[in-house]
């Protein structure tokens, strides 16, 4: 008898199943997909337990024949391929036919259809990949597919899933990647009953969406984004570099319109990011690349996360030139506004900065974003050689003119330079010195203050928090399991009281995570770090008698962030405040 066997229909469909439907948010991102192919202009997605035991999506787009919804359940049966030339200039998001067969084998499937203007509907049950009902129903003038105890029948995979929390969190993404992309539909996710998003169709204002998905306090941050090229359209928007996040869950790349992941346009982000953002710290991103379909291929992943472009240089290059455009652009409309903590400055001095900045642009290394981190002055570095060729007093004569976004104090020299201050930076080496002095007197300055807060925390950082909470304890930090998914952040460092206790804690336990054999003075960095969250928010003598403060700190001291001199030009000939 032969070794070799043709497999099983179910066995085929199972297989599929392993690389379509990984997770509740792969049958969410699937059957939204076909949604927007079937011109829907709103969608309505219900869960239960995550969308582990149900995953309801019901649409009101063109629907489908009984012919056709029968048809749909059969592998490689789809409306969006005729020929092998559709297959190199797919413009649908769904294209291979497998979803739905591979859903309905590993589940309790039933779909709900009606065509536009049908007299009865159609619906039909399926248990295992084995159709069990199919009879006419009312219409509903689109289609309803309804999802239930996933993996029933492969216990196996069932254990591979996370905890509910974990998968109603990727489901949710899934849902706030589709609607970025696409604001002329409405969107509406509950779980269990309860609201976690709904967003009206909006296609004139994709910042509405950013907000929406990550948060209000972002929408006065957002930058618009515009490049054209020959065949390469990037459009969207990014966020100042004054709203920032630890991870970089907040880059959003899309393909005609198709949510990516790609290694090159992250980098190209990353790239024009690289010399703004404080080291740590990840920007916000919701690119829509726009090209010919037959330039880019979307075949090449299981779940069309990933594409090749045929000129992928050319791709990259327009996605940093239009990053690198638009921060350029917005830092000098900041620049001509002016900062409320700012001292007023002469016309003069106003034409001296400008060149000041210009220059710093034109300076060596190419096209830098407006600021460079390179300073042709080596002060405020870690290295003690470099530390002692800072002029004694070299602070304490600079003269602060103004604020540049937020984030750089300009300063005339005495020895006739302008010098941009990095203004996070020099308040975290003066948060660096308390710390330390208050350390070496076993903690005088680190004494807790009383606090009350809870802070949401993955399963993972509650673990490490909890393992090493004496260690906490003695830089003044007290925390406490509260609930699930939350500590109970008792006690902190007055100095921290304003910071961001979620990132703050983030950092904490990566830290931790990382190194075996701590003490606790290591925590110290990130300390000073944190409290240094409100540079930005200090007045002008504030920010005068800080710059005065710099020059009796020891730079010895490890911090994070080390340079605080970010730039150094001479000052332009005839210019005077």
């Amino acid at each position: 008898m032969g070794r070799i066997a043709i497999l099983s229909e179910e066995l085929i469909n199972k297989i599929a199943a392993g690389e379509v439907v990984e997770r509740p948010a792969s049958i969410v991102k699937e059957l939204i997909e076909n949604s927007l192919d079937g011109q829907a202009r709103h969608v309505r997605i219900a869960l239960a337990a995550g969308g582990c035991g149900r995953i309801s999506i019901a649409d009101d787009g063109v629907g489908m024949s009984p012919t056709d919804a029968e048809l749909a359940l059969m592998r490689h049966a789809t409306s969006k391929l005729r020929d092998l030339e559709d297959l190199f200039r797919i413009t649908t998001l769904g294209f291979r036919g497998e979803a739905l067969p591979a859903i309905a084998s590993v589940s309790r499937f039933s779909l709900s259809t009606s065509e536009p203007g049908a007299a009865a509907g159609f619906r039909l049950r399926v248990e295992g990949g084995k159709i069990v009902e199919c009879a006419d129903a009312a219409p509903i003038g689109g289609t309803a597919i309804d999802v239930e105890d996933l993996f029933y029948n492969v216990p196996a995979r069932r254990k591979f899933m996370r905890r509910q929390q974990t998968e109603l969190w990727q489901a949710q993404e899934a849902v706030v990647r589709l609607a970025l992309a696409h604001p002329e539909v409405g969107f509406a996710l509950e779980h269990e009953g309860r609201a976690l998003l709904s967003c009206p169709p909006n296609p004139t204002d994709q910042r509405e969406r950013l907000a929406l998905a990550m948060g209000a306090e972002l929408y006065p941050h957002l930058v618009e984004v515009e490049e054209r090229r020959l065949g390469i359209s990037v459009t969207g928007y990014i966020a100042s570099p004054d709203f920032t996040l630890p991870s970089a869950r907040g880059i959003y790349t899309f393909v005609n319109r198709r949510y990516v992941r790609d290694r090159g346009l992250n980098h190209s982000i990353q790239r024009a990011f690289r010399d703004i953002l404080p080291q740590g710290r990840q920007p916000v991103a919701a690119l829509m690349i726009e090209m010919e379909p037959s330039a880019v291929d979307v075949n090449v992943h299981p779940q069309k996360l990933e594409v090749r472009f045929a000129d992928a240089a050319s791709v990259y290059d327009a996605v940093f030139s239009a990053l690198y455009r638009a921060l350029r652009r917005d830092a000098l409309a900041d620049l001509h506004s002016g900062s409320a903590a700012a001292p007023t400055v002469s016309p003069s001095y106003a034409r001296a900065v400008q060149q000041f900045l210009e220059r710093a642009r034109a300076a060596p290394g190419g096209a830098w974003p407006l600021w460079t981190i390179e300073p042709t002055a080596s002060y405020g570095g870690l290295s003690p050689k470099k530390h002692a060729d800072r002029p004694v007093g070299y602070f304490s004569s600079l003269r602060y003119v103004g604020t540049v976004r937020g984030r750089y104090w300009v300063c005339e020299g005495a020895d006739g330079f302008l010098v941009a201050l990095d203004s996070h930076a020099a308040l975290e080496r003066v948060r660096r010195d308390v710390f330390e002095r208050a350390w070496s007197q076993r903690g005088a300055a680190l004494q807790r203050s009383l606090f009350s807060a809870a802070v949401t925390v993955t399963h993972e950082q509650m673990g490490h928090l909890e393992a090493h909470a004496n260690l906490l304890q003695e830089v003044g930090i007290e925390v406490e399991r509260f609930g699930r998914d939350s500590l109970a952040l008792k006690s902190l460092p007055s100095d921290l009281l304003g910071a961001d206790h979620s990132r703050l804690l983030g950092d904490l336990a990566a830290k931790v995570s990382r190194n075996g054999e701590l003490a606790a003075r290591d925590l110290l960095p990130i300390l000073a770090c944190h409290a240094a969250a409100r540079a930005a928010s200090l007045s002008a003598d504030q920010v005068r008698a800080l710059i005065q403060d710099l020059d009796r700190l020891d730079f010895r001291l490890k911090v994070i962030h080390a340079s605080i001199v970010a730039l150094e030009v001479p000052l332009p000939e005839g210019s005077t405040g």
